[in-house]
């Protein structure tokens, strides 16, 4: 079995995929990830909508400020909620990162796209009592991908790039 804390610390975005297609167990293991994620009183507030078409993709990459990503990956899964209450968000945060650190235990890259859901709804026929919550990428990291965000270079979009040293953010006891 893979080491969680590796996969944790090493999980990136990936946003340059290699066409190669995703194997069908693999997606369906995915999936199953995303489906036993712990939620708020066991309510398992979210539907999961895969998405393989290219014209889908490339529909849902116009629905977003920094989706592009979304156009050349081999699929998408989109997560729906029936609320937008705190812990249903919250909850569908939890199914998609472990959706993606299995994807990335299996050698497959993603990247979340947050999704104007007017424009997005009527693309993936979503209920309009149902919230559109966030879309993630999957396919395998394209080899030499350029570091790039929307063709723009990673430090001019990014806040900052690596991490916030671990003193600055830990407190102990009190602030």
């Amino acid at each position: 079995m893979a080491d969680p804390y590796h996969n944790i610390i090493s999980l990136r975005a990936v946003r340059h995929f290699d066409p190669a297609p995703i194997p069908d167990n693999i997606l369906r293991h995915i999936l199953q990830a995303g489906r036993w994620t712990g939620s708020a009183k066991n309510t398992q507030p979210w539907h999961f909508v895969v998405v393989r078409e290219r014209g889908t993709l490339d529909a849902l990459a116009g629905c977003g400020r920094y989706a592009s990503h979304l156009r050349a990956a081999p699929l998408a899964v989109a997560i729906v909620t029936a609320s937008t209450r705190f812990w249903d968000t919250f909850d569908a945060g939890r199914a998609a990162q472990s959706m993606m650190l299995t994807a990335w235990a299996e050698g497959i890259g993603s990247c979340i796209a947050g999704l104007d859901a007017a424009c997005a709804r009527p693309v993936l026929g979503v209920p309009d009592d149902h919230h559109l919550q966030l879309a993630i990428s999957f396919g395998y990291p394209q080899a030499n991908a350029p570091h790039t965000i929307e063709g723009r270079p990673l430090d001019e979009v990014l806040a900052g790039l690596g991490r916030v040293p671990f003193d600055e953010i830990v407190h102990w006891e009190r602030w």
